[in-house]
């Protein structure tokens, strides 16, 4: 412990330098009374973020991780409780399906983009056609139960569906319900990906690679006192320590996506508040099951026996964290307990001799480039090791790693987490449907009873008959190995003791809302 104490602390006293510096010199511009002192933001929030978004088009962007920086920018249709995920009004006032193939949607009256165009049903059927048919959608799978986008009246939409699909709010919730400017849209083409305008509690500023984003208040924002901060600032630091220490300096005044060890040398700063809290994300194997050799069920499970999840967890997340065994955890309410990985070595060398491979496998890895993604690599390399599978492992940036599996198709295994999603059947179809952009073979091995499986999922109202339906879709990715779980995250984070009113969301995906800094 002393020694990450150490590694924390090390260079403090050039920090602390530069901050004396920093506020040298603010203390001369506050004296000077000119202008520009004048004209700062009365309330910020600097954010200390390892990524940057892949893009800022809801639609078009890769990572789970890009809603951080998503939500300042957009509302979406459906809000969510962020402690249990249970839906509420947010763009849509209602919502309704009088039957089984439609949903009526009413939708909030006097709401503007912040470009000043009105928020009302043309554009809502807009955002739906884009999201469900655009060449650059990446969230096709998500609206494919939608056959049309009606416009009923100016503040009511009306999806006629192919099937059934009682997961549309869930899914409505998430990307495909962020609402663009159709006409800032339509004006910037491609470049809208990093020109975004939406309807939320802040405006994009600015985006300077490697550097910062930096968002400012909506000020006709249609939630009362809303937002709490003038400026939101994400500060890009691709190391979380370095984040961490710039925290403690005084630098920034939040960080997330902390490590787990990094919780206890947080909570050591007597101006630092330092806290976990449980999330949907899962750290998990993806494979391309579309190409050989794991288009063979059996290369898929011996993987899967040969993990060992304990270990894993134990090592990486100092027991903050929780085995996984399925894609939802225990405490989620559509979880299926009767899901269990064992892990048992030398039933997964029989299973790849079976397979043709008696002197084992050697399978491609991609992961990415920080420091503990390169702990997770090695445990996977020892532990596989130990069933005969070697891995020759490709270490990239998020954007690069995304593009080389899910694109390119050049690799057997990327690791990496899923974030989750509000709805069950959207993170179903999310990744195994076979349009699914995190579906990198885009097949169902399963000769289609897989994705009728996860249709079925979304074609019942009553909560009992939805959860069977859920238990057998996942029970079958079970059965076919499609990936291999390791562990839920917990999410850990730090911030100054000036920032008030931060709630952790299951989602564990930080908004900042209701925030404000004293």
């Amino acid at each position: 412990m002393n020694q990450w104490i150490r590694w924390l602390f090390g260079s403090q006293a050039n920090i602390l330098k530069k901050g004396a510096a920093a506020s040298l010199l603010s203390m001369v511009a506050a004296l000077s009374l000119t202008p520009v002192a004048q004209a700062q933001p009365a309330s910020a929030l600097k954010v200390a973020s390892f990524r940057h978004p892949t893009t800022l088009d809801p639609i078009t962007g890769s990572s789970g991780h890009d809603h951080v920086f998503l939500y300042p920018v957009y509302d979406t249709l459906v809000g969510m409780d962020p402690k249990t995920l249970k839906l509420r009004p947010e763009l849509a006032l209602s919502w309704e399906f009088p039957d089984p193939l439609t949903l009526i949607i009413k939708l909030r009256p006097n709401v503007r983009f912040h470009d000043g165009t009105a928020f009302d049903a043309s554009a809502v059927k807009f955002n739906l056609d884009r999201a469900r048919t655009g060449e650059r959608s990446n969230i096709k799978a998500d609206l494919s139960s939608v056959a049309s986008v009606e416009v009923a009246g100016p503040l009511q939409v009306v999806l006629k569906l192919k099937s059934p699909d009682t997961a549309l709010p869930g899914v409505l919730a998430d990307r495909a319900g962020m609402m663009a400017s159709p006409k800032a849209v339509q004006a910037a083409a491609a470049g809208y990906d990093r020109q975004p305008v939406g309807t939320g509690p802040w405006k994009f500023a600015s985006w300077a690679n490697n550097d910062r984003l930096v968002f400012e208040k909506n000020p006709g924002y249609w939630k009362p006192k809303r937002p709490l901060l003038d400026k939101l600032e994400f500060v890009y630091i691709a190391d979380v320590t370095t984040g961490l220490r710039s925290v403690v300096a005084g630098e920034n005044d939040f960080v997330y996506a902390l490590a787990p060890q990094q919780k206890s040398v947080a909570e050591r700063s007597a101006n630092v508040t330092a806290a976990s809290a449980p999330t949907l994300q899962v750290n998990m194997l993806y494979m391309n099951y579309g190409k050989a050799p794991l288009n063979d069920v059996r290369v898929r499970k011996a993987i899967n026996l040969a993990i060992d999840r304990r270990q894993f967890t134990a090592v990486t997340t100092m027991g903050q964290g929780v085995p996984a065994s399925s894609l939802l955890p225990p405490e989620y309410w559509a979880a299926n307990p009767a899901i269990v990985q064992q892990n048992n070595p030398e039933e997964a060398k029989k299973l790849l001799a079976e397979a043709g491979h008696p002197n084992g496998i050697t399978l491609s890895l991609v992961a990415l480039t920080d420091q503990i993604q390169g702990q997770r690599v090695e445990i996977l390399i020892n532990t596989l090791a130990r069933a005969g599978i070697k891995l020759n492992v490709t270490r990239l940036a998020a954007g690069a790693a995304l593009t080389r599996f899910f694109n390119e198709r050049q690799d057997d295994i990327y690791l990496a987490p899923w974030t989750g999603r509000p709805d069950p059947s959207a993170t179903l179809m999310g990744l195994f449907g076979t349009q699914a952009f995190f579906n990198a073979g885009r097949v169902d091995p399963t000769g289609g009873k897989l994705m009728k499986a996860i249709e079925d999922t979304r074609g019942v109202v009553e909560a009992d008959k939805r959860k069977a339906s859920i238990d057998a879709a996942q029970k079958m990715v079970f059965d076919e190995a499609l990936y291999a779980p390791l562990n839920f995250e917990a999410q850990v984070y730090a911030h100054s003791k000036k920032v008030q009113g931060y709630v952790p969301n299951l989602l564990g995906k930080p908004r900042f809302d209701d925030v404000s800094v004293k």
